[in-house]
C-alpha cells in the first residue's frame, strides 16, 4: 500500500507541480461551513452532457432523431427545487463568467482564479461541482439549440443566422480532444465527490490515503477549472462569438495536454480512493467481527439471532436449501431446534459425508433428538469463482440430505474469521453444535460424535467430559460398530486380533503363522484386516488379495477404513483438548500406540480376550516372530492363557530401542507443544511433514 501510494504521489507531483499557484488557489479558499449535496446535481450533469453531444455530427445537420426522442425524460425532480433556488444564482453567475471572460480573451489562469474567487465560500467538492454545472449550462444551451433546428422553425432560422452547419463542421476536427476532456473532467469530479461521501466512522481523514487526497484535492479542483475555461473558449469560438476561428493543431494540443494531465491526476485519486475503500472494509470486518462476538456471548431466547448472524442476516433471500426436498427454505425452519453447524472447505472429502449422513438419520430416527445439520462452505474469497468451484459445491450439495446455504459466498467475512480464530477452523472440518437458546456448546463435536456417535448429544464440552469420565480402554471402544462381523466375535466370546499395515509380504506371514499358534492352542481366533490410515487404494489391493487367499476377515470398504482411523485421531484430540497425557491417561496411551504403529510404515497387531480389557500388541518384525516362535511362550500361554503368555514373551523380548512416529494431520485446536512416546514416556522430537497421497 505504502507503494502504491508512493507512485501515485510522483506522478501527482508531476502533474501539478507549481506551488506558487497552488498557494494562491488555496488563499482563495475560504469556506463558510455550508453544507450541499452535490450529487443529485452531479447527475444531471452528467445527463446533459450525454445528451447534448451526438455520436455523430450529421446526426444534428441532417435531422436524425439521435437523442431528440429522449429529451424530456430526464426533467429536473421537484426535489431539487428548493436545492437549485439556492445554488441557481452562482451557477448563472460562474457561467456568465466564464463566457464574459473567454469572449474577451482573457487569459485562462486568470479567469479559472476568478472562478476559485465566487465559489470562495463552497467546499471543494462543490466548488467542483457549481462550476461544471455553469460550463453543462452553456455546453447544453448550445447543443440543444443545433439539435432542434430540425423540428422547430424559429430554432431552424436562428441556425441559418449563425451558420450553425460550419459551426459543426469546425467541431468535427475538435470532437475527439474535447470529447475526452469533458469526460475527464467529470469522471475526476465525481472520484472527488465520492471522497466526500465516504462513511466517516470507518475511516479517519488522518489516514494516510484520504489525507492525501485532501491535500491534493485544490490542484483537482485548479485543474478542472482550468480545462473547463479551455473547453468553454472552444466552444465560444466555434459560435463565433470570437474573432474569426479556424480549428488548429494548437488548439486540439491544448485540449489533449489538458485531458492528459487531469487523466494523471484522476489516476492518482482513484488508486486513493481504491485504498480507503479497501480500510473502509476492513474497519467494517472489524465492527462486524466485534459484532458477532458480542452477540455470541449474549443469552437469549432462542437460536435465530445467532444463526442469522452466522448463516446470513439479511431477508431478501432464502438461504437455506432442504437437502430432502431440494427447495429454499428461510432459516426459521431451524428456530428451536439443536443445530449443528458443519463447517468445511469444498475438499469435504465423500467420506466424511457419508458417515456423517449415516449417524443423522440415525438421529433424525429418534424423536428426542430435534437436530438439524447446516452446512457452512468457507472459500477462498480472493480467488474467482468459476465453472469448476461450482460445480464441486454443487456436487458436494447433492451429496447432503441435511440444509445447505444456497452460495458459499452469503457467509459473511466475519463469520470465516471468527471460525478461523475462535473455532480453529483451518482446513479440516468442524461441526459447531447450537443449542436452542443460541448457545455454542463445543467448538468441535466431530470428535464426540466420531466417537460415540448420537451418544454424545447434545454434544456440550460437558457431555464429552462425562463420556469420558464412564469410558475405558476397550475392544468395544475401538471397533464400535464399524464392523458388524468383529461384533459377532465379540458376542462369541472369542479372542480377536485387529491388524493393519500396507506390506502384504508381512500380512501373509503374520496371519499364516498367527492362525498356526491359534490351532496349537485350541483358541477361537478371529482375525480382521484394518488396513492403513489415508491409503485407499492401498486398502483396496491389499483387502482383495487378503479375501482371495483367504488370510482372515478384512473391513469392508475403503469408508470403513477411514472411519476406524478418523475415531483413533478424534480420541486422541479429545484428550488433548482436556489436558490428558501419557503418563497419566491409559486410553489416550494405547491410542498414541496405534497411531504409531501406523506411522511406523510397518505391520502391526493387537490381540483381544474377547469383550475383558485384557489385550496384547506388537508391530513389525516383533509381531511375525513372537508367532514363529511360539514354542518358546507355549508353556506360558498354557498356564497364563493366551494373551498372557503373549504378554509375557513380548515383555521378555522388548529392546530398548525402538523408533515410533506419530502423524497428526490437520490438528485441530493447537498443537500440543510436547508429546511423551507412548512406548518408553521420552518427549517425542516435533517435526514438520510435507506429503502428497494421490491415493
Amino acid at each position: 500500500m505504502q507503494e502504491v501510494l508512493a507512485r501515485s504521489e510522483g506522478r501527482m507531483s508531476s502533474a501539478t507541480d507549481d506551488s506558487a499557484m497552488m498557494k494562491q488557489v488555496q488563499a482563495s479558499h475560504a469556506p463558510d461551513g455550508r453544507e450541499v449535496d452535490v450529487r443529485p446535481i452531479l447527475s444531471i450533469i452528467e445527463d446533459i452532457f450525454r445528451r447534448a453531444t451526438p455520436s455523430t455530427i450529421d446526426g444534428v445537420v441532417n435531422g436524425t432523431r439521435e437523442h431528440v426522442d429522449a429529451l424530456d425524460k430526464n426533467a429536473s425532480p421537484a426535489a431539487l427545487s428548493g436545492m437549485l433556488d439556492a445554488l441557481s444564482c452562482d451557477i448563472r453567475k460562474i457561467s456568465c463568467e466564464i463566457s464574459c471572460k473567454c469572449s474577451g480573451g482573457e487569459e485562462a489562469h486568470a479567469t479559472t482564479m476568478d472562478l476559485f474567487n465566487i465559489l470562495s465560500v463552497y467546499s471543494w467538492d462543490a466548488k467542483m461541482v457549481l462550476s461544471l454545472a455553469a460550463f453543462a449550462l452553456n455546453y447544453g444551451q448550445f447543443w440543444l439549440g443545433a439539435q432542434l433546428c430540425n423540428k422547430n422553425s424559429l430554432a431552424k432560422s436562428m441556425a441559418v443566422l449563425k451558420q450553425l452547419p460550419n459551426v459543426l463542421e469546425h467541431f468535427n476536427a475538435l470532437k475527439p480532444q474535447l470529447e475526452a476532456l469533458i469526460k475527464v473532467m467529470l469522471d475526476l469530479t465525481k472520484c472527488i465527490v465520492e471522497f466526500k461521501q465516504l462513511p466517516s466512522q470507518y475511516i479517519s481523514t488522518d489516514a494516510q490515503a484520504m489525507s492525501t487526497a485532501m491535500a491534493d484535492t485544490p490542484a483537482a479542483a485548479y485543474w478542472t477549472f482550468r480545462s473547463i475555461v479551455a473547453c468553454h473558449s472552444q466552444i465560444l469560438s466555434l459560435a463565433g462569438l470570437r474573432d474569426a476561428y479556424t480549428a488548429s493543431n494548437t488548439d486540439a494540443w491544448e485540449l489533449a495536454s489538458l485531458a492528459h494531465r487531469v487523466s494523471r491526476i484522476l489516476e492518482h485519486f482513484k488508486k486513493l480512493i481504491a485504498i480507503c475503500y479497501q480500510q473502509i472494509d476492513e474497519n467494517r470486518q472489524i465492527e462486524a467481527y466485534h459484532n458477532l462476538v458480542r452477540l455470541l456471548e449474549t443469552i437469549h431466547m432462542d437460536n435465530m439471532k445467532v444463526l442469522r448472524a452466522l448463516i446470513y442476516a439479511k431477508d431478501d433471500i432464502q438461504p437455506v436449501v432442504d437437502g430432502f426436498s431440494r427447495t429454499r427454505v428461510n432459516i426459521d425452519v431451524l428456530r428451536r431446534k439443536h443445530v449443528l453447524l458443519l463447517i468445511s472447505s469444498l475438499d469435504l472429502s465423500d467420506e466424511e459425508i457419508l458417515v456423517l449422513d449415516q449417524l443423522h438419520r440415525g438421529h433424525k430416527a429418534r424423536e428426542e433428538f430435534d437436530c438439524a445439520i447446516v452446512w457452512l462452505p468457507i472459500v477462498d474469497r480472493s480467488t474467482a469463482w468459476d465453472e469448476g468451484y461450482r460445480q464441486k459445491f454443487e456436487q458436494l450439495q447433492a451429496m447432503m440430505p441435511w440444509y445447505t446455504v444456497q452460495h458459499p459466498t452469503i457467509i459473511e467475512p466475519a463469520v470465516v474469521k471468527y471460525a478461523k480464530e475462535v473455532w480453529k477452523f483451518s482446513k479440516k472440518a468442524i461441526l459447531v453444535p447450537v443449542d436452542p437458546q443460541g448457545r455454542i456448546l463445543n467448538q468441535n463435536a466431530f470428535h464426540m460424535l466420531w466417537i460415540w456417535g448420537n451418544l454424545a448429544f447434545p454434544f456440550s464440552a460437558e457431555k464429552e467430559a462425562a463420556l469420558w469420565k464412564a469410558e475405558s480402554w476397550k475392544l468395544e471402544l475401538l471397533i464400535d460398530d464399524i464392523d458388524t462381523t468383529v461384533l459377532e466375535w465379540m458376542k462369541e466370546e472369542r479372542y480377536v486380533c485387529l491388524y493393519g499395515g500396507g506390506d502384504i509380504e508381512w500380512i501373509r506371514r503374520f496371519t499364516t503363522s498367527a492362525k498356526a499358534v491359534a490351532r496349537a492352542v485350541q483358541i477361537n481366533l478371529g482375525m480382521a484386516y484394518v488396513g492403513k490410515n489415508n491409503a485407499k487404494e492401498r486398502f483396496r489391493k491389499i483387502s482383495r488379495i487378503v479375501i482371495q487367499e483367504n488370510l482372515s476377515h478384512t473391513l469392508a470398504d475403503p469408508t470403513e477404513v477411514w472411519f476406524f482411523w478418523a475415531r483413533l485421531e478424534s480420541m486422541l484430540y479429545s484428550k488433548l483438548q482436556h489436558g490428558a497425557t501419557v503418563e497419566d491417561d491409559h486410553i489416550m496411551q494405547e491410542v498414541m500406540t496405534i497411531l504409531s504403529f501406523d506411522g511406523s510404515e510397518q505391520g502391526w497387531a493387537i490381540f483381544w480376550s474377547g469383550t475383558t480389557h485384557e489385550m496384547a500388541r506388537a508391530k513389525g518384525k516383533v509381531a511375525v516372530d513372537c508367532m514363529m516362535e511360539f514354542e518358546k511362550w507355549k508353556d506360558d500361554a498354557d498356564q497364563m492363557g493366551f494373551v498372557a503368555g503373549l504378554n509375557n514373551y513380548l515383555q521378555r523380548v522388548h529392546t530398548p530401542r525402538h523408533c515410533n512416529r506419530l502423524i497428526l494431520p490437520d490438528i485441530h485446536g493447537p498443537i500440543p507443544e510436547r508429546l511423551a512416546c507412548a512406548e518408553c514416556g521420552r518427549t517425542m522430537e516435533m517435526f514438520f511433514m510435507y506429503r502428497c497421497c494421490p491415493e
